[in-house]
């Protein structure tokens, strides 16, 4: 099989994720298959199907390990969390490093760390605060990557910390902590208190010492900031933490506690805890407008045995021993869902109805149950979880809850094999490779443009109707999504209870979380925020945050109208030139340059130091002529420069659009100067090498002279540019603003994802 057979031939956006993403050194897509599967016959008929597929990770990674490639299966992991110690801290943050570079995503959580003023025994008399660590995991996490793959982060502190207030604004400091997602872990208490406006009593204690620092705190004042900084910055989110805690297979072992949760938030684990993904596409199970439950339930129990064989084959894959060590004890997996929104429109339920919730009851508790089953079948044949106590596996409110009296003879005959089983996590690449939604998310729109840069070698702009979307116009005979019926929702007109109440509708049956983010319309009222929080802590969610269309954290998909008016701008004027220029775009003919061009010049400071680069246009039509590049006083290749310089005036005179030349260097990847001069002083140019800043300050200029020569009769009204934006969070492969989307750091620019 080819991989246009598997993904469909128009899907090309799938089609270059798995090259780029998932094929390894030019394989076949069946020898991609046998390598990911190794020999799990029933496993690879669910991923040819498209019913099932491993988490990102295994799918880029199983099998390298045996060419010698420093690897793991895991995306999740939660470190040891620090000591308030700086040996602890730093340690903490070299655990961290090293597991980013195995390509695994990290949690820490700080709340063991001294409040601000906190009295210590050294020069400094007083601590700087648990919140100050916040940029040097930052640091680490942004310097630190695997095969391109930057690290994730999550920094989390409990609502008991007398530090809240500082971790809660960290991140309306748009220049602070860029390389992670931050959340808050809350208690019923504090939720109750700001409920009931009463004072919520934060005390730590150090205990070297045991002096205590307490803090009183206005719980409602608190949470209305916090719901505030949500809706302009999109974080910090809420982990509910009691409800973590309590609703598990282990939550009556007194031996076993969460350390924290992974990126996205969907893996709270234990200190040194690791997680394996896979998820299951629930809309490839509806057949004929029927969900085939049966097909539903093998596949459920196939996927448990395949996400167990890996998890054995990764045991020694770890980047730490405490991670070896961990998985071996409780060996947690996570197998989850995605395409649920297709599968209700299929089933033309409306996502978040009465009916759409008792469905997915019937199938939460199906998958539950099934998983648990087959996680005793294997305990019975190869042995439970070494830290298994079945008595209270049994005792757990999670396990009566979602086990049906045959699973529960076999869990007692023979325990369980893993210690957590299912999860929902965002599957943003994944979904987006087979053109579905992604976890428990509604579709996000009926039809949307997607650009990417890095998948290819040059700029694309990917028109997409989601199949889902395709597939009922084409068979209705309709016009445009316009008249499509009521149960195509999707995030841009579902109301937020409706996104919640789906959410914690499945939460009743996963054992351990799910990825959330609720997608707000731009003029969605900020004091409604406060709602969705209580609201999702109301109906037993684990975690949540918000993301408001237009806040200062974009999202990943932008609307096609948006995009549209500027590309058919653009395309009226390079039709413009092309009629009064003949010959203008013939490629092979190297255009002279007259006397009478116009130069332009940016100052650029780069890792090596200061560069200039100096720019010369066509005064008619605009476009680039000439590059010159020399170096400042401190530094940098000066034959480097003449010859990237010759090139680019080599390639904008032989006709190549300067968009085309702007991708190829902005595709050069990152330079360790540079990104430590980013990190150090912060006064780099926009980009993360000399080359991908050159590409901007050309693009700049480019921009700028396409404003001067708007008005000429040649030149077809082109779309009014958008404002120069500051870069808060720049992406490691093309430097644009990466995005917040289903709790992943995502760019809309050139598809990268922290994220699998």
């Amino acid at each position: 099989m080819e991989i246009e057979q598997w993904l469909g031939t128009d899907n090309q956006l799938g089609i270059d994720i798995w090259n780029k993403k998932y094929c390894h050194n030019g394989e076949t897509f069946d020898q991609w298959l046998d390598r990911i599967t190794e020999g799990d016959e029933k496993a690879k008929d669910l991923v040819i199907q498209k019913k099932f597929l491993y988490g990102g990770r295994i799918l880029a990674n199983r099998g390298l390990q045996k060419t010698g490639i420093k690897v793991t299966f895991s995306n999740c992991y939660v470190i040891t969390p620090p000591e308030d110690s700086i040996e602890s801290i730093f340690d903490c943050a070299s655990k961290a490093a090293r597991t980013f570079s195995y390509g695994g995503g990290v949690g820490i959580d700080l709340s063991k760390l001294a409040p601000r003023g906190a009295k210590i025994n050294n020069t400094a008399s007083e601590t700087s605060g648990a919140v100050s660590f916040t940029d040097l995991f930052s640091l680490v996490t942004g310097l630190i990557g695997q095969h391109g793959r930057r690290g994730a982060l999550m920094l989390t502190l409990s609502c008991e910390h007398p530090d809240l207030e500082e971790f809660m604004a960290v991140k309306t400091d748009v220049d602070r902590v860029t390389k992670a997602n931050m959340s808050i872990r809350v208690t019923d208490k504090f939720m109750e208190c700001v409920r009931d406006h009463k004072t919520f009593v934060q005390t730590f204690v150090r205990p070297e010492t045991e002096d205590a620092v307490t803090k009183n705190l206005d719980a409602y004042g608190f949470f209305k900031k916090l719901c505030y900084t949500n809706w302009d910055y999109g974080e910090p989110g809420c982990l509910f933490w009691d409800r973590i805690n309590s609703w598990n297979l282990l939550s009556e072992f007194d031996d076993y506690s969460f350390a924290g949760t992974n990126p996205c938030a969907e893996e709270p684990l234990p200190a040194g805890g690791s997680c394996l993904l896979g998820s299951l596409n629930l809309s490839a199970f509806v057949r004929d407008g029927e969900f085939q439950e049966e097909e539903f339930r093998d596949a459920v129990g196939i996927a448990v045995r395949a996400l167990n064989d890996v998890l054995d084959e990764g045991l020694p894959l770890h980047p730490l021993k405490e991670q070896q060590e961990s998985v071996t004890n409780w060996r947690q997996i996570g197998l989850g869902i995605m395409g649920l929104a297709d599968m209700l429109i299929k089933l033309k339920l409306v996502y978040g109805s009465k009916e759409a919730m008792d469905y997915c009851h019937k199938l939460g508790f199906i998958m539950a149950d099934t998983a648990i089953r087959e996680s005793a079948l294997l305990a019975k044949e190869r042995g439970k979880f070494p830290k298994c106590r079945t008595e209270l596996v049994m005792a757990s409110p999670y396990f009566i809850e979602n086990t049906s009296e045959e699973t529960r003879e076999l869990v007692r005959q023979y325990g369980l094999r893993n210690s957590q089983l299912l999860t929902i996590a965002p599957t943003g690449t994944l979904s987006t490779m087979l053109g579905i939604s992604g976890g428990i998310e509604p579709i996000f729109a009926t039809h949307f443009e997607r650009r990417t840069t890095s998948l290819s070698d040059h700029d694309q702009f990917y028109t997409v109707y989601p199949p889902v979307v395709k597939e009922y116009i084409d068979s209705h005979g309709l016009k445009d999504d316009s008249q499509l019926p009521e149960y195509f929702v999707t995030a841009q007109n579902l109301d937020y209870k409706k996104r919640l109440v789906q959410q914690g509708t499945w939460q009743m049956h996963i054992d351990a979380s799910i990825s959330s983010t609720v997608n707000l319309p731009h003029e969605f009222p900020e004091a409604d925020v406060y709602d969705i929080y209580m609201y999702a802590w109301q109906i037993g969610c684990k975690g949540v945050t918000v993301f408001r269309d237009g806040c200062k954290r974009l999202g990943i998909l932008t609307p096609e109208e948006k995009k549209a008016k500027a590309k058919s701008a653009e395309a009226k004027k390079e039709q413009a030139i092309a009629a009064a220029v003949p010959g203008q775009n013939q490629r092979g003919v190297i255009k002279t340059v007259s006397d009478n061009v116009i130069g332009k010049k940016r100052k650029l400071m780069t890792g090596c130091g200061s560069l200039h680069c100096t720019a010369f246009f066509d005064p008619v039509t605009g476009d680039l002529m000439e590059a010159y590049l020399n170096k400042g006083s401190t530094g940098g290749c000066n034959n480097f420069m003449i010859g990237l310089s010759r090139m680019i005036s080599l390639a904008a005179r032989s006709g190549c659009d300067i968009n085309a030349i702007v991708d190829q260097l902005k595709s050069c990847g990152s330079c360790p100067s540079f990104v430590v001069r980013t990190f150090t002083k912060k006064d780099t140019s926009k980009g993360s090498c000399c080359p991908m800043a050159v590409g901007w300050a050309l693009l700049d200029m480019y921009d700028e002279m396409q404003r001067q020569v708007k008005g000429a009769t040649l030149i077809a009204p082109a779309a009014e540019p958008e404002p120069k934006k500051k870069i808060i969070n720049p992406c490691p492969k093309c430097g644009d603003e990466l995005t917040f989307q289903g709790g992943c750091n995502v760019c809309r620019t050139c598809g990268w994802t922290r994220c699998e």
